[in-house]
Parts: structure tokens; C-alpha cells; sequence
């Protein structure tokens, strides 16, 4: 008998149909199999697991179950056992951009499988008009009305079963007022936004006083300079003052002075850099020759800041108190021209502006929650909006609401604890850190601790901007934390922590090696963390959770580039939210602790 060819149709259609029936039977059999080990997978962290709460698995993404068994066809037991324990942890369900009809069956779907199985599902509300800043996960509501019925849609879904309820990711740590430092290629755009001068907190208020302090000694004779150049410009008119000398002129007779009453200048280190430079330099800005009055400085303030080493190379020119320049300049005193007349009172500074005596505690306390952002419509209605959804959740009555608080590598403590006062953390149940990022449970522990400890001081009426930093050392922090944080846990507000992808801490990418890292978004080599549990053995940390799906994509990050590859990878990514398996392969790999997925059960063979 003749056999056909293995190219021939029929042969093809039998490996076809074998290919098929046997992935089919892997993606069937191995959760069967693989059951008792995906439970001790589950419960390793935790050997009192019968007291913690029990947290509810939701259906894996259909994705994952192929790669399953793609691998276990190419015999690949042990990474296919290790997905399969991955995406049957318990581990949050994402809802944003539905209809308020398509979230509320799909929620009610939730709660109320997680009720029937005695578990409690962790709810991620991710819709939020403006989320993302337009990057690769943006979207959300069209308006504040639309979000608003959508919130409502949820509670409808959740009636009176029981939920956790991380409420809209990065919504305030990255506020409106944050999208225009959050385009910024550089690569510290990440890090706070009130803390970029120093390394510390420490460190930037003595930046600053010892700027107030150069502008304090220098003030009289930057006054009697003014009062020397309006006596100057009283006697050749306003036109020379206007217009630059001409060709012919010599500058030592008479330089071009700007107008008095037009610097509008902010205080040194209150704007970003180069923020409004332009505007302030003169027409003309050469140095003039010394006049009888004193030393003339020879260029305008700066309004960006300025690194101490830039202050001192030009110690002939001081900046002088901006509000002192916003004023109008005194009547110049023919009898003592080197001394200065008495001062009209000086303008109340802008409230956007810092005022430069902040740095020396002399500013109003009740301004410091309006300080670090600016309260353009966006912001104010992301606002109102986290509110509205703290107010109709809470109302529910068996949910626990955890409010966005970033993570320990992004913003300062006295600088998200104010943003998290104005959303509602005081009707809210706690706040949530390290949601999709990588920080290490050291860090994100330490981090919630000092937040906790500083919403604690501030409803005490304390000022945020006195809290403990997380870059302080730990010694003066908790000297700090002695001084002033609550004895009783039950005083403070709680957290929960995001360990799905944390294994192995950031990554921290080489040097140089991209215009923009984003080391966040799908990052090379990064392991699991720490399997979730509500028996955390911190009195302020009430679960460790997984948050983030674990092997869904970030995003395309182009890291700068123009696409389409990612060039850290050099693959395509997927878009944000779509299955990722090669990172789904890393974190099952890299995870710490490890997937127990293989465990020898009897001696070895002889």
C-alpha cells in the first residue's frame, strides 16, 4: 500500500485535528490538575489563611488560557503550570468605558458570584473623563455628568453585597494640572513636582531660604538702584528709558532701563525653568556703569530656579523681592540719595505663586492644600468628580473605597496628602499605592505610613508641608512620627498595596539609553510580588492586592520614539489592557517568591 505524502490534504487535516484536540484537552484538564498546587500557590503567603478574608478569582482572560496551552502542547509543563497559577490568583477586575447599562450588569455579574462563593471582589473603577493625560491609556467619561451616571450605574450593580473599590488609578496623582509635566520627555517628570530642586525635603526649603536670604540682604540697595534709574529717567524722559541707545551711543552714559512698573516677575524657584524668561529680560541687557546711588544689578531676576552654584558665580546680581518690583517704584530723595524713603505697604503675592517666605514658615498655614497645583476647571472637576463617587459608594454601606495616592517613587508626602484631603479621603475608607507600578513592599509600606500619619496631623490641624518625607532618613522621620503621628492605628486612615508585578522591584533603565524610559510601562525582566491577602500583619495595611492584571500590556511605549517598536523590547507591543504573553511569561519566571508550581510529593526514584 501506498502511503501519502505528509504534504498531502488529508494528513494535514489529521495534525490539524490532533493539534486542536489536544490543546483542547490541555486548556480542560490541567486546572483540574494543577488545582491543588494553584491553591498552595495561593495560600503560601499566608498560613493563617483561614482567618484573612477570602478574595475573589475572576474568569482569566481567554488570552492566557490559549497561551496555556500553547505551551503545555509544546511541552512546556512547568511555564504552563506557572500561567495557569498566575491568572487563578485572586486579583482585581478592571471596569471603565462601558455604557452605565453595560457596567451595571457586569458588576452585578461580579458581586454576585463573588456573594455565592463567600469571597470579596476587588473592584477597579478606571473611567474618569481625562484619565491618563491622552497617553496610552487614555479615555474615560465625556464630562462630569457622564461620570457621574456612570457611578451611579456601579453602585446599582453593587447594591448591598460586599466590594473593595479602587477608585480611578493615577485620577490624583496625576491631576489635569500635571498633563503638561507628565509630556515632558524628560525622564524625571515623574518625580514629585513640588520637589525638584533638592534630593530631599530637607534639602529644598534651605535652597530656597538661602535664596530669600540673598534677596533680603541685597533688597535696600535693589531699591535705592530703582530710585537712582527713576531719577535718571525723570531727567531724560520716558523715551530714552523706552528704547535702546543708538548705534553711536556709549552705554556707560545712559543705558536703556526697563519700565519699573511692568516686572511681573514670580519669586525665584516658583515657576518652572525658563517659565516666563523671555518676557523678563530688558531690551538691551548690557551692564551699566556704577552710579552714585550703589551697585546697579545687571540683569533681571530669573523666574525659573536656579541651582546654588548659579547663584554664586554672580554674586553683583541679587534678585530682588518680586513683590517689591510689582509695586511702584518711591519718590527718589534728592538729600540722601543712597538711603531708601519709607516703603508703601507691599501686594499680597498671588495665591498660585509661593510666597517666598514659605521656605521659613512664615506663610499662612491655611494655603498650603492650594499650593501644589493650580486650580484650573480641569482639576477642580476631577475633584468634584472623585467626591461624587467617594459619597455614593460609601453610601452603599458594605463597600471599602481606597482613593489613589501614586507611589513612594513619585510624588512627596506633603505633596499627594492635600490632593487626597480635597478628593474626600475623610469619607473614604483609605487610600491605594503602587497601582500598576513595580515599587517594593518596603517602600510602599514606609510610604503609606507617613501619608497615614500626615492626613492624621493635618486633621489635627497640622500643615502637610511640616510632614516626614519618605527621602528623609528613617531617623529623623521617625523622630517625626513620635513627635506627632497617632499611637492608635484605628485614629488613621488605611491602605492597600498593588504587589502584582513588584517581584523585582523598578527597573531602572541604562543611562542615556532612550529619550523618554518610561520605565514604568511594560518593563523588561519583572517578576510577581507577594500573592494578595487582607492578613498583612500591618495594623495600617488592610490587603496587599493584585491590582493590575498580571500579563496585560501597559501600552505601545514608544519610549520617545516614533513607533512602532518598542525599543527596549524591539517587539510591538500590545495596546494598554490587551494580553501581553511574552511579559506574562517574565513575571511568572521572575516571580518572588516563586510559583510553586512543581513540587515533588515523594522521595526520589532509584
Amino acid at each position: 500500500m501506498v502511503l501519502p505524502p505528509p504534504w498531502s490534504a488529508p494528513v494535514r487535516k489529521r495534525r490539524k485535528i490532533l493539534t486542536v484536540s489536544t490543546a483542547v484537552v490541555a486548556a480542560v484538564t490541567l486546572p483540574l490538575l494543577m488545582s491543588p498546587v494553584v491553591s498552595a500557590a495561593g495560600r503560601e503567603d499566608d498560613d493563617e489563611s483561614s482567618r484573612a478574608t477570602r478574595l475573589y478569582v475572576p474568569p482569566p482572560d481567554r488570552e492566557s488560557y490559549r497561551q496555556v496551552a500553547r505551551l503545555a502542547w509544546r511541552g512546556d509543563f512547568r511555564d504552563s503550570a506557572g500561567l495557569l497559577a498566575m491568572v487563578r490568583t485572586p486579583q482585581a477586575i478592571w471596569y471603565g468605558d462601558e455604557t452605565p447599562e453595560q457596567v451595571e450588569r457586569l458588576v452585578r455579574r461580579t458581586t454576585l458570584s463573588a456573594a455565592w462563593q463567600g469571597k470579596l471582589p476587588v473592584l477597579t473603577l478606571y473611567n474618569v473623563p481625562g484619565r491618563d493625560c491622552g497617553s496610552y491609556s487614555s479615555g474615560g467619561a465625556n464630562g462630569i455628568a457622564a461620570y457621574e451616571a456612570w457611578i451611579d450605574a456601579v453602585a446599582d450593580g453593587i447594591g448591598d453585597r460586599q466590594a473593595l473599590i479602587v477608585l480611578e488609578p493615577d485620577s490624583l496623582a496625576l491631576l489635569p494640572s500635571d498633563c503638561a509635566a507628565a509630556a515632558d520627555p524628560d525622564p524625571a517628570g515623574q518625580t514629585d513636582q513640588t520637589d525638584q530642586t533638592g534630593q530631599t525635603g530637607q534639602t529644598d526649603p534651605a535652597a530656597q531660604t538661602d535664596q530669600n536670604d540673598q534677596a533680603d540682604q541685597n533688597d535696600q540697595t535693589g531699591q535705592a538702584d530703582q530710585t537712582g534709574q527713576a531719577d535718571q529717567a525723570d531727567q531724560t524722559g520716558q523715551a530714552a528709558a523706552n528704547e535702546p541707545p543708538a548705534a553711536g551711543e556709549q552705554p556707560a552714559e545712559l543705558p536703556p532701563l526697563p519700565d519699573a512698573h511692568a516686572s511681573t516677575a514670580p519669586p525665584t524657584g516658583s515657576a518652572a525653568p525658563g517659565t516666563a524668561q523671555e518676557t523678563a529680560q530688558p531690551a538691551n541687557p548690557q551692564p551699566t556703569a556704577p552710579q552714585p546711588t550703589g551697585p546697579q544689578p545687571t540683569d533681571p531676576p530669573s523666574t525659573g530656579p536656579q541651582a546654588p552654584g548659579q547663584q554664586s558665580t554672580s554674586p553683583q546680581t541679587p534678585a530682588p523681592d518680586p513683590s517689591a518690583s510689582q509695586s511702584p517704584a518711591p519718590e527718589p530723595s534728592a538729600a540722601q540719595p543712597s538711603t531708601l524713603p519709607e516703603l508703601p505697604p507691599l501686594p499680597k503675592p498671588d495665591p498660585v505663586t509661593p510666597d517666598p517666605d514659605g521656605a521659613t514658615g512664615t506663610s499662612d498655614p491655611t494655603d498650603v492644600t492650594d499650593t501644589p497645583e493650580v486650580e484650573d476647571p480641569e482639576t477642580a472637576a476631577r475633584y468634584s468628580e472623585i467626591n461624587y463617587a467617594v459619597d455614593v459608594l460609601t453610601a452603599l454601606g458594605h463597600t471599602a473605597v481606597y482613593l489613589d495616592a501614586g507611589h513612594a517613587g513619585w510624588h512627596s508626602v506633603s505633596s499627594i496628602v492635600p490632593r487626597l484631603i480635597k478628593a474626600g479621603i475623610d469619607r473614604a475608607t483609605g487610600f491605594a499605592l503602587n497601582v500598576s507600578h513595580y515599587q517594593t513592599d518596603q517602600d510602599s509600606a514606609w510610604y503609606g505610613r507617613l501619608i497615614s500619619s500626615c492626613l492624621a496631623y493635618a486633621d489635627e490641624g497640622g500643615d502637610p508641608e511640616d510632614c516626614a518625607d519618605q527621602r528623609w532618613s528613617k531617623r529623623h522621620a521617625r523622630r517625626w512620627l513620635r513627635a506627632h503621628a497617632p499611637g492608635d492605628s484605628s485614629r488613621m486612615k488605611h491602605f492597600v498595596t498593588d504587589t502584582s508585578r513588584n517581584g523585582r522591584g523598578p527597573w531602572i533603565p541604562r543611562l542615556g539609553a532612550h529619550v523618554d524610559a518610561e520605565p514604568w510601562c511594560n518593563p523588561p525582566e519583572r517578576g510577581l510580588g507577594r500573592r494578595p491577602t487582607t492578613h498583612t500583619g500591618d495594623p495600617l495595611l488592610d490587603a496587599a492586592l493584585w491590582v493590575k492584571t498580571p500579563g496585560e500590556s501597559d501600552g505601545r511605549c514608544l519610549r520617545g520614539t516614533d513607533g512602532p517598536l518598542d525599543p527596549e523590547r524591539g517587539t510591538v507591543n500590545p495596546e494598554a489592557g490587551e494580553w501581553f504573553p511574552e511579559q506574562a511569561l517574565e513575571l511568572v519566571r521572575y516571580a518572588e517568591p516563586a510559583v510553586g508550581v512543581i513540587r515533588r510529593t515523594t522521595g526520589p526514584r532509584h
